[in-house]
């Protein structure tokens, strides 16, 4: 009896192995062959995009504003350059259009809007009256804004989105048409304890220029997916604005001679935090 059981419990185990084994080929192959899982969540939808952003511009140099003082008799009594020149940290909105080629390149041309102010100091020694006492410092002190537009042709580079978070760089380049406003000129004359009378120069409010200036930008930062086609912008953008026109003479110094342009500002490098959405249209 155990002759005939023996044969057949071992086939029966030669069989057992074989579908273990057989199995476990199975699902190595099934391992194997398994499709991989797309964990970035976002797909790019390719097309044309509206945006719209804020930015705010916690640092902002300009530079020393210079300007040319006339004096009576019709001469340049001296030019000058302010010593020291504070400008406003503006907010800036705007809006553009572009276009999203594929995953990694896109291009759109956007219009900002900006404002801010200037106040700035002198030590110029003026001429003053005889009755001036000696040691007096003498010079003016500017408070003035301004309103502006520009407008930007941008490209991008998208470096590949990692669970709905694109990373990118870009440059830009454009115009920058800024105006000023009317501009506040106050002298002074100080002898150290005490403000002097007798000046030759008044108070004045100066007419304001405005011009076109070059602009260029460079921006860094990173999109959110909120859904497949709407993204959440946040980055860091450096500008730097070419100088221009600032103001013209007032009636003083005009009666002495001065005609044109009175000051002229070196322009304007900004820093800039930036928030913005993007939706992709069509």
């Amino acid at each position: 009896m155990f002759r005939r059981i023996a044969p057949l419990g071992f086939a029966g185990f030669a069989v057992f192995a074989g579908l273990v084994a057989t199995g476990a080929m199975a699902s190595d192959l099934d391992i194997i062959n398994a499709p991989e899982i797309d964990v970035s969540g976002s797909t790019v939808a390719e097309g044309w995009y509206l945006r719209g952003d804020l930015g705010y511009s916690g640092w902002m140099k300009g530079g020393k504003p210079h300007y040319t003082v006339y004096q009576p008799g019709g001469t340049v009594f001296s030019n000058e350059s302010f010593d020291s020149a504070r400008f406003s940290k503006p907010m800036s909105y705007g809006v553009g259009m572009g276009y999203q080629f594929n995953n990694f390149l896109r291009t759109d041309l956007t219009t900002d809007f900006f404002n801010g102010s200037l106040s700035g100091r002198s030590n110029v020694n003026l001429p003053c009256s005889s009755d001036e006492p000696a040691g007096t410092s003498c010079g003016f002190g500017h408070k003035g804004d301004y309103n502006a537009l520009n407008v930007m042709a941008n490209g991008y580079v998208d470096l590949g989105t990692y669970a709905g978070i694109t990373p990118y760089i870009g440059a830009g380049a454009g115009v920058t048409y800024l105006r000023w406003n009317t501009m506040n000129q106050k002298p002074f004359c100080e002898d150290g304890t005490a403000s002097c009378s007798g000046r030759l120069y008044a108070n004045e409010r100066l007419s304001g220029e405005d011009s076109w200036r070059f602009t260029y930008a460079l921006m860094a930062g990173a999109s959110v997916d909120l859904t497949n086609r709407v993204k959440l912008d946040l980055g860091y953008r450096y500008s730097d604005t070419a100088g221009g026109n600032m103001y013209r003479y007032g009636a003083t110094e005009a009666g002495w001679g001065g005609a044109g342009t009175k000051g002229r500002d070196d322009g304007f490098q900004k820093h800039e935090i930036r928030a913005g959405i993007r939706v992709t249209t069509w």
